[in-house]
């Protein structure tokens, strides 16, 4: 359902790891009216903080970034600011994030290469309360629905387990090579705490090892291929 019309410039949160392409995101968004980036962030975890502080209507979070992902951040922002609307802005034509993204709270998906073309009519679907999809993602997610459908019908699978935010963060963290010092230090826990989240994701995933946890960080988008 359709809202009313946010009153004055619809304010833009951008979130990218590269400084050059926040430049050029901001240069296409600033030069239309009735939009306005009022906020920049490098990283996920730094896009929740600026949030939190409110006056924005609309995050653009790049997918891949350190530290906490745009997925990652879009859930916590869906979670926290309901009616935040939220764009994934990326590079990957990749359906696995396509759909993670969807789940995580974002209201469109639009890809790098033709953001000059597609990122001011996804804002401002956006803010109509509209999804905004890439012909090719509408294709994906029609056979994604009718293949699960099937598969659901001759198998009854529900599908990947849900994580909690820790153990995500954990599995990011693992995935990306770190070590449980590491990731204690990152995540200001004990290194025991690191290790119980560990054995609980090979468990709850049915995985073996950092390998496999690393396999399927990628396949679900926490890390790049």
């Amino acid at each position: 359902m359709s809202e009313a019309p946010v009153a004055g410039p619809i304010r833009i949160l951008l979130a990218d790891d590269h400084a050059l392409v926040r430049r050029g995101v901001r240069l296409i968004l600033d030069g239309e009216p009735g939009l306005q980036v009022v906020a920049e962030a490098g990283h996920g975890a730094e896009a929740v903080e600026l949030a939190r502080a409110g006056g924005v209507d609309l995050a653009v979070l790049d997918i891949a970034m350190p530290r906490m992902t745009g997925l990652q951040a879009a859930r916590e922002l869906s979670a926290r600011h309901p009616a935040l609307r939220i764009l994934m802005l990326t590079m990957y034509d990749n359906e696995q994030y396509l759909f993670q993204a969807l789940k995580a709270g974002a209201s469109g998906y639009v890809l790098k290469s033709v953001a000059d073309r597609d990122l001011v009519a996804a804002c401002r679907a956006a803010m109509r309360g509209e999804p905004f999809l890439y012909p090719a993602a509408v294709t994906a997610l029609i056979r994604s629905y009718l293949d699960h459908g099937r598969r659901d019908e001759e198998s009854g699978a529900d599908g990947d387990p849900a994580l909690t935010a820790r153990e995500e963060e954990v599995l990011k963290l693992v995935a990306e090579g770190q070590s449980s010092k590491e990731i204690a230090g990152t995540l200001v826990i004990s290194v025991k705490t690191v290790q119980r989240h560990r054995a609980n994701l090979l468990h709850k995933l049915g995985l073996r090892d950092r390998l496999e946890l690393t396999r399927y960080a990628i396949r679900v988008g926490l890390i790049e291929p």
